[in-house]
């Protein structure tokens, strides 16, 4: 299997249907494909070779997508960058990468100068922004306009296709390398899961650098349905788009539905094109997920749970069991079934396999796991020791098959001798109908060695105090797991580039000088 299959099948199957709406720009398959081919061409008269990487630095855009698939098309490998990192840490991407080749948008050609001299390897830089180019760059559209379309380079199977750089929160980022076989076994299940055809409109929200979002980048052109886009998340812009370009599916990620859910003027839109709401990336608060399902009674709901490593997805939750009562109730709080070809077992510290309710690591295998991490020979050995991808997760699984995620194993607190799950405590404070957000983590404590620490952010308008939290808590769950302190904040919790609540961030005021890390 090789990318370059989707954009073939789209253009032979529906080549004078819409492939992308981009504010005033849309292309049809066959158009998107020509672009590709030459794209690729202009590329590799730059000098770019099979198995040199191409970084992408850019919001969400029509030609993030066609990057996407013009550097297969020329046999290179695919680099995209997280948009929220600062210069160092994108320098550390690119040298680690050993990127040749940078492309940049509008938003992120101010930052060329503060990477100018220190980039290693990067020859050649085209900005595929609609501003001015930038002095020493190469145009997006002029480097396409010259070139001829090239035959496809067909690289595919276990060859390398992309470098997914894994937060780089907690230590180096890690390079993830992913084959075109990792990623089209993943096209392949998402296209029955989430029903796309022909007639699909999916809206890019959700960052184009992200596997998250990716699940859906292969599957939907395979498709040959329809891609929108929005360069970045904004609730009143993301109902516009819907509304304007009839979207019918998106990949939102848990705090991007907190957000839509409490925008004030959500009813003044349109949205009723919209018939699938796909979410992921991070645990899902219950009481978001209801009052989401409230809002958009005509929708499905669907989960996927993963990971980078595994590119990206390993469980489904289907629609169906996104209900609070018939016969497939009980399994909303559940991250889903492994997904086909995706073996997944709840493990114990041997690998061995534990009984049905007990709570231990999850670990994968199948043809969606990573071939390793770029230039980390131990790290990958570690990972993936035994023949399994060892995901850091804790969870169990009940007599159905179904996976119930409690925390990763890095977010559980250890207090009094007592474990923890930070996800389970975040649950009961987001029922109290005053907070819009709420991270859990421990903080250090002379006699426990840790407490249960929550920060919260109320909705507009509203407040309670933290007797009244406390006194919500522990009617929901045990008195050990209920926060014995509160922080109480105006401002919004810190977000990675992918929408994830940076517990990292949180706990280092609390732990700095202290015996324990912040990992």
């Amino acid at each position: 299997m090789y990318l370059s299959q989707c954009i073939k099948r789209a253009a032979q199957v529906s080549g004078n249907k819409p492939a992308t709406l981009f504010g005033d720009r849309s292309h049809t398959w066959n158009k998107f494909n020509d672009r590709v081919q030459c794209l690729a061409s202009g590329m590799k008269s730059l000098g770019i070779s099979a198995g040199e990487r191409v970084a992408i630095l850019s919001l969400n855009s029509d030609r993030y997508l066609e990057l996407f698939f013009s550097i297969p098309w020329a046999g290179a490998v695919s680099v995209p960058i997280n948009i929220r990192l600062a210069a160092p840490e994108i320098l550390f991407t690119l040298n680690d990468s050993e990127t040749e080749m940078l492309v940049v948008d509008d938003a992120f050609a101010q930052m060329l100068p503060a990477l100018e001299g220190k980039m290693k390897t990067v020859k050649k830089v085209i900005f595929a922004g609609d501003g001015e180019t930038p002095s020493g760059c190469i145009n997006y559209e002029e480097l396409i306009a010259k070139s001829e379309p090239v035959e496809d380079a067909e690289r595919g199977g276990e060859d390398l296709a992309g470098l997914f750089y894994t937060g780089g929160t907690t230590g180096r980022s890690k390079g993830v390398m992913l084959s075109h076989n990792n990623l089209m076994s993943n096209a392949l299940n998402v296209i029955p899961f989430m029903k796309f055809d022909e007639t699909s409109v999916y809206l890019h929200v959700a960052p184009m650098f992200h596997l998250a979002d990716c699940a859906s980048t292969f599957s939907l052109t395979m498709a040959a349905g329809t891609h929108t886009f929005l360069p970045k998340f904004d609730p009143q812009e993301t109902l516009q788009v819907m509304q304007d370009n009839k979207v019918s599916v998106c990949l939102l990620v848990p705090t991007m539905v907190n957000m839509l859910i409490n925008f004030p003027d959500i009813n003044k839109y349109d949205i009723s094109s919209l018939k699938t709401i796909l979410y992921g990336a991070s645990p899902m608060p219950e009481a978001v997920l209801l009052r989401a399902m409230e809002l958009f009674p005509n929708c499905e709901f669907k989960q996927g749970y993963g990971m980078t490593e595994t590119s990206p997805v390993m469980t489904f939750l289907d629609s169906k069991f996104h209900v609070t009562d018939g016969p497939n109730s009980g399994k909303l709080k559940s991250a889903g079934y492994p997904a086909f070809g995706v073996e997944i077992l709840i493990a114990d510290e041997n690998d061995n396999e534990l009984p049905r309710g007990e709570v231990g690591e999850i670990i994968a295998r199948g043809p969606n796991v990573m071939h390793g991490y770029w230039k980390m020979p131990e790290t990958t050995q570690e990972t993936l020791r035994n023949g399994w991808m060892h995901t850091g997760d804790m969870a169990y699984m009940d007599e159905d098959g179904f996976v119930y995620i409690v925390d990763r194993n890095k977010d559980m607190i250890i207090s009094g001798g007592e474990n923890v799950y930070s996800s389970e405590t975040e649950q009961a404070v987001y029922k109290h109908t005053a907070v819009q957000e709420c991270a859990v983590i421990g903080v250090p404590h002379k006699e426990w060695g840790e407490q249960v620490h929550a920060v919260v952010v109320f909705k507009s308008g509203e407040s309670a105090s933290e007797e009244e939290l406390k006194a919500h808590c522990i009617e929901l769950i045990a008195g050990y797991k209920c926060p014995r302190s509160w922080e109480i904040r105006e401002e919004p919790l810190p977000m990675s580039g992918a929408g994830k609540i940076l517990k990292t961030e949180l706990r280092k005021p609390h732990w700095d000088g202290k015996g324990k890390g912040v990992n």
